[in-house]
């Protein structure tokens, strides 16, 4: 049986170009049915089954009847307190529309009504003084394992995460746009969703394209955005690959609900560690030691590439050590 999308919009040609784009993706199983006419909706309604019905912002309220499997509404702006539909940033490429509307309807996607009940995301950061301990290794096998129970999404606050190989070459916006954003006072949380996108199982924000653009803000204004991407955004965990924030580094790891920090044993690492111990203290954050669970990463296997590392890492020694983290609740101090 054919099943149906049917885009409403006050906006014929809108409506109709996305629908358009929709039957000319061969892969997408719908066929997609555009409207600007609420009477021609209902018509159709009555005598058709809708599976998904993506709606416009300004007529949702006149298609409240219209029966579909899952309504989406097309918004252009802030989440608005009222709306129990998923929403889509409407002004974003119809495969970025595609990719939230296929999560939503395959699979357990962010949930807006988290941000709606003040149910933010809890915040895991993943932070090292130490170099080359694994860390990053460490974060993206994290973001994997939890992304298998719940909606995570993971952030890079590294100036060089590496990421162009496992990304590939479609990616148009990053981290970078983010960062913009939030300075100009444009961000909203449907913004940063037309951004993620998905390696594997685990969604993302691309890192930023030059570490200037992290530079640019002070270690509090990021924190500020952490949590608010956290409480807005609709996923149940943020898991933060954490860069070297020199000093301000206590008021970034304030933010998170905890910290994850690879250590090592050589005396170089363990002089770091104790450096890092001594700013905790002189910065007045001693409290923020009872959120950081120190952990003697695994030895592993180097990578054979960057395509695949995601699945290197999630069912490797990383992988296994992980799922044990997380199942005993505890590190290896």
């Amino acid at each position: 049986m054919v099943k149906i999308m049917a885009v409403y919009d006050e906006d014929a040609l809108y409506a109709r170009r996305l629908a358009e784009y929709v039957n000319r993706r061969e892969t997408i199983p719908f066929t997609a049915m555009a409207f600007s006419n609420l009477e021609r909706l209902k018509e159709y309604g009555d005598s058709h089954e809708i599976e998904i019905l993506l709606v416009g912002e300004t007529v949702k309220a006149a298609a409240d009847e219209v029966k579909a499997g899952l309504k989406m509404v097309l918004c252009g702006g802030e989440f608005s307190i009222g709306k129990e539909e998923p929403s889509i940033y409407r002004f974003q490429s119809g495969e970025g529309i595609l990719r939230e509307v296929m999560t939503c309807y395959c699979t357990a996607p962010p949930e807006p009504a988290l941000a709606l009940s003040g149910m933010g995301a809890q915040i895991l950061g993943v932070y090292s003084p130490v170099n080359r301990c694994g860390k990053t290794a460490f974060a993206l096998t994290l973001a994997q394992v939890l992304s298998r129970t719940e909606s995570v999404l993971f952030i890079s606050l590294e100036e060089f995460a590496g990421f162009e190989a496992l990304l590939g070459e479609d990616v148009k916006q990053n981290f970078s746009d983010v960062l913009y954003l939030c300075r100009q006072g444009s961000f909203n949380w449907m913004k940063l969703r037309a951004m993620v996108c998905s390696v594997g199982q685990v969604d993302m924000i691309p890192p930023a394209a030059y570490g200037e653009d992290l530079d640019q803000m002070e270690p509090e204004e990021l924190a500020l955005l952490l949590r608010r991407i956290a409480r807005e955004s609709g996923y149940r965990r943020l898991v933060v690959d954490m860069g070297h924030m020199g000093r301000g580094s206590a008021a970034l790891l304030d933010c998170c609900d905890g910290v994850y920090l690879p250590v090592l044993e050589d005396p170089v690492s363990r002089a770091k560690l104790q450096a890092f111990d001594r700013y905790l203290s002189a910065a007045g954050a001693v409290s923020l030691k009872e959120k950081i669970c120190r952990l003697r990463l695994p030895k592993t296997r180097p990578l054979s590439s960057m395509e695949n590392c995601m699945d290197q890492l999630l069912w490797g020694e990383m992988g296994d050590f992980v799922r044990a983290l997380l199942e005993g609740g505890g590190g290896n101090d």
